[in-house]
C-alpha cells in the first residue's frame, strides 16, 4: 500500500511540475522565428510588383508628389 502512495505522490508532483512548466507564457515564443518571419514578409513585399508599387505610392505621399 505504501508503494502506491509513494508512486502516486511522485508522479503527481512530476505531473504538476510539467503542467506548471508548459503553462508558462514564454514556452512557445521563439524570437528568432519571429525575426525570420518579419524579414521574409519584408522581402516578399519588396520583391513583389504590388509591394513595390505600394512602396512608391507611400514615398510619393510622403514627399507630396502626385502620381
Amino acid at each position: 500500500m505504501i508503494d502506491y502512495i509513494a508512486l502516486s505522490i511522485g508522479h503527481g508532483l512530476l505531473a504538476f511540475a510539467f503542467w506548471h512548466m508548459f503553462m508558462r507564457a514564454g514556452v512557445d515564443v521563439d524570437p528568432l522565428i519571429a525575426e525570420i518571419q518579419d524579414a521574409e514578409k519584408a522581402n516578399r513585399q519588396n520583391t513583389s510588383i504590388a509591394g513595390r508599387n505600394a512602396q512608391r505610392r507611400s514615398q510619393a505621399d510622403d514627399e507630396g508628389v502626385a502620381l
